[in-house]
């Protein structure tokens, strides 16, 4: 790890090994694997947007079992209440007393499959867990266990049966990406039944939530030049005032960018970043973030299309100097 000393070393070492074993049931989707692993080192949660049947959820359990943590899944439905995520508070009669009984939300990772297909109330119910870490009921607030991660999947817009997600819940997700499907080579091997049979019970646990702790803060510790500071600040402005954006990148998305660069650093064995780190995560960390205007949508203009041209526009930093 350039500019690192032994023990940032042995921290990616056993970052590398979390992505070998997600590798091992996840095929040919390297790229999303390392995008999710990221945002899990930044401290952020995961919206996994794609059509059934592409290993959303494979994805997500591979890594809790990876990484030891104890996870929970709600597969969301009309019919699914805020009670059952937040849990509840029962009356019992000899001790006058009332006791909480957790939800599905107190655990490390939190599978959300299919959030779209269940009701606004049920999805507001997850805001100020994924926000503040706290889950409040009959007025008690109560702490998540830490790690907290949400890894959620939902359906592509217009799918029948779906609910779409409020902007304001759509912010509090990291990063949203698409795995697709798998290349022709991946997809030859899972008819085969050569890839993808693997069991995720059979995956080796790596490492603990003590230790993705651990992870996390070398991650922090990644530095950031001021000019670099600058630039991401730069790019984000250039969302709010584009002619095909009718909402830009709010602040939580600035910090957001921010700890992604950080996490890819760390992952590219650095722990300093560059603008080619900013480079690779602005996609996914601002394109749920940003609504195109009616000129983008009569045009026929993509999200992405947009996010590129602008990335491209913004000039990059000149220089800067390396921390080692």
């Amino acid at each position: 790890m350039t500019g690192a000393g032994r023990a940032e070393e042995e921290a990616v070492f056993l970052a590398e090994r979390v992505i070998e074993e997600v590798q091992k049931t996840v095929k040919g989707k390297d790229d999303c694997i390392r995008a999710a692993f990221a945002a899990i080192l930044a401290g952020g949660h995961i919206l996994i947007e794609d059509v059934p049947g592409v290993g959303k959820t494979t994805l997500a359990l591979a890594f809790s079992k990876a990484m030891a943590l104890d996870n929970h899944r709600v597969q969301f439905t009309p019919d699914v209440l805020p009670a059952d995520i937040l849990g509840f508070s029962m009356y019992k009669k000899n001790t006058d007393t009332f006791v909480y009984h957790p939800g599905t939300i107190m655990c490390n990772l939190f599978l959300a499959d299919e959030i779209n297909r269940t009701s606004p109330k049920t999805q507001s119910a997850l805001l100020e867990v994924m926000e503040e870490g706290m889950v409040t009921v009959d007025g008690v607030s109560r702490p998540v266990p830490s790690p907290f991660i949400v890894m959620a999947t939902q359906n592509p817009k217009g799918s029948a049966g779906t609910q779409l997600l409020p902007e304001s819940q759509l912010d509090r997700f990291m990063i949203s990406m698409s795995m697709g499907y798998p290349d022709m080579e991946s997809e030859i091997e899972i008819a085969k039944g050569r890839a993808g049979s693997l069991s995720c019970e059979e995956i080796l646990p790596v490492m603990d939530a003590e230790g993705l702790e651990r992870l996390k803060a070398s991650v922090s510790d990644v530095y950031i030049q001021d000019v670099l500071y600058q630039y991401m600040a730069a790019l984000v402005n250039a969302t709010r005032n584009n002619p095909y954006i009718e909402l830009g990148v709010s602040p939580r998305g600035t910090i957001a960018l921010t700890r992604m660069a950080k996490a890819n650093a760390f992952l590219n064995y650095r722990n300093f970043v560059l603008p080619e780190d900013i480079e690779e995560v602005f996609l996914p960390v601002t394109k749920h973030r940003i609504l195109l205007n009616t000129k983008a949508r009569v045009t026929h203009v993509s999200t992405e299309a947009v996010l590129n041209k602008l990335f491209s526009d913004v000039p990059k930093p000149a220089a800067f100097r390396e921390r080692v």
